[in-house]
């Protein structure tokens, strides 16, 4: 295999890892009021409560919430509805490096800068919306470990950019 085929078939690999991951993130926004009702059960079940209260504690107060959230504004979780479709969306996005990397690396390059963004968000948004400052930092690591596969498939991107040798920079044979 030529050095041109490993790194593309290296590059694409990350890609579907992180596209998986990112659908992944973004399916779980949808049964949010049955996945937290899932959580707190286990959580019981192992006696988390006992090692962890403040998970345990967290974990009741956002399933209460969304219970009534449900129950009596519906339209609320809405929200989460369009957040899932937004992690899907970006998805897609990923299919332009998975085809052509090199000329869609600034698809990448804006995954990378998503994931940074995750930082102030969490940092900002978490402690006037009530957020755990334990759980931004749950929420942070989303975006540190993002990055880390894009930063990856960007220095391949960028080896096979180095390796790709441009119509007109080659010499004309024969002549």
């Amino acid at each position: 295999m030529s050095d041109r085929a490993a790194l593309l078939k290296g590059i694409r690999a990350w890609l579907v890892f992180f596209v998986v991951c990112l659908v992944l993130s973004g399916a779980t926004a949808f049964p949010l009021v049955h996945e937290l009702r899932w959580t707190e059960d286990l959580l019981h079940a192992l006696s988390a409560g006992e090692y962890l209260p403040g998970l345990t504690d967290w974990i009741e107060r956002v399933r209460a919430g969304l219970d009534e959230a449900d129950a009596e504004y519906p339209f609320l979780l809405y929200g989460t509805d369009w957040l899932a479709f937004a992690h899907l969306v970006i998805a897609v996005a990923f299919y332009g490096p998975y085809r052509d990397p090199v000329r869609n690396i600034w698809v990448v390059e804006f995954g990378m800068i998503a994931c940074a963004g995750i930082v102030p968000l969490a940092l900002i948004c978490g402690p006037i919306r009530g957020i755990p400052f334990w759980w931004s930092v749950i929420d942070m690591a989303f975006g540190v470990l993002g990055v880390i596969p894009l930063y990856v498939v960007r220095q391949r991107i960028k080896r096979l950019e180095a390796l790709t040798v441009p119509a007109a920079a080659t010499p004309a044979l024969g002549g």
